[in-house]
């Protein structure tokens, strides 16, 4: 017997619920730790912005803006060159204690996903890049991450990052629209299902 159409998109729209829920939770145990911040006050709360999670759907959202950088590797990269597939962009610094947090979650959802099509990408704010990929080392981050030590690529986002926000993490669709946004702290479960939801969604 065949499942019913609505049966399916309910069961969907359920499970995107349920992943909100769960990257909600996880950043309002962490709302009272905002706060300014920086490399100079040992990274114990975020800069700006309340956290929680915000879903725009595959064609509400804000297009992403045309980032070019340079990586912490030293070569150039552009944004643009990930057209055509889901990305994840996380904003973090190694000086912010919920960046370490959730460095581990964000390095095995990378490989969970990558094999999908999906492409990570990190944006490094206000770090020296040896520190940086110092960070990255420790952690086992595999994808690579652009440099922005005076938050320029950060400003690109001023739209849908609180300025200097860390840790934020976008998801965008194929389409190149920002599908969801995560300020705080990810979780597993949530990011997962986000980017799911973003892998099912038509371009």
């Amino acid at each position: 017997m065949r499942p019913r159409a609505g049966g399916t998109a309910r069961a969907g729209a359920l499970a995107l619920a349920g992943a909100v829920a769960a990257s909600l939770a996880l950043g309002a145990c962490d709302s009272g730790a905002i706060g300014n911040s920086g490399p100079g006050s040992n990274g114990q709360s975020f800069v700006s912005g309340s956290p929680g999670t915000t879903v725009y759907g595959a064609t509400a959202g804000p297009a992403a803006p045309r980032v070019t950088g340079t990586l912490l590797s030293g070569g150039r990269f552009a944004l643009a060159q990930y057209h055509g597939h889901v990305v994840v962009l996380n904003f973090w610094g190694s000086w912010c204690t919920p960046c370490r947090a959730e460095a581990p979650l964000m390095a095995r959802l990378a490989r969970n996903f990558t094999p999908r099509g999906v492409r990570f990408l990190g944006v490094d704010i206000r770090d020296s890049p040896a520190t940086a990929e110092a960070f990255q080392r420790d952690f086992h981050i595999g994808y690579p991450s652009l440099n922005d030590p005076g938050d320029e690529i950060a400003l690109d986002f001023r739209d849908t990052v609180p300025p200097a926000g860390i840790p934020t993490t976008l998801v965008i669709g194929r389409n190149g629209r920002i599908s969801a946004r995560i300020i705080g702290q990810v979780s597993y479960p949530g990011l997962h299902g986000l980017i799911s939801h973003a892998l099912g969604q038509q371009s």
